[in-house]
């Protein structure tokens, strides 16, 4: 007798709300959150060794831990893009925010997960 699968999906994906430790949906650019991907272009350009040709907001979607997580899809050229990972820290400690893992080689429409 075959069983049908189970399909696991978190309360937050069901109900589009944030859980503490889940990553939330996925929302489109806005101003606010380029600018956070605008600061940390830097620590980009010095990882990867080279300044993209833009670093252009898509989309992106947060995760809440001991402060925020940003994973953020940026376009970096006419077909490039890169996954990058940011790491905002809570206001009592300056809200600093640090490019802490990125991924390159992405497409425009591959879905930003956590990573």
């Amino acid at each position: 007798m075959e069983r049908p699968g189970l399909l696991l999906v978190s309360w937050s994906q069901v109900a589009g709300v944030m859980l503490c430790g889940g990553t939330g949906a996925v929302k489109p650019a806005n101003a606010d959150t380029q600018a956070i991907v605008d600061e940390v272009r830097p620590q980009y350009e010095a990882k990867e060794g080279k300044n993209p040709m833009c670093f252009k907001l898509i989309s992106y979607r947060t995760q809440v831990v001991a402060g925020t997580n940003y994973f953020c899809k940026v376009q970096t050229g006419d077909d490039e893009y890169a996954h990058l990972c940011i790491y905002k820290t809570l206001p009592y400690d300056g809200q600093k925010l640090t490019l802490t893992n990125y991924q390159t080689c992405k497409t425009e429409h591959e879905e930003i997960s956590y990573f």
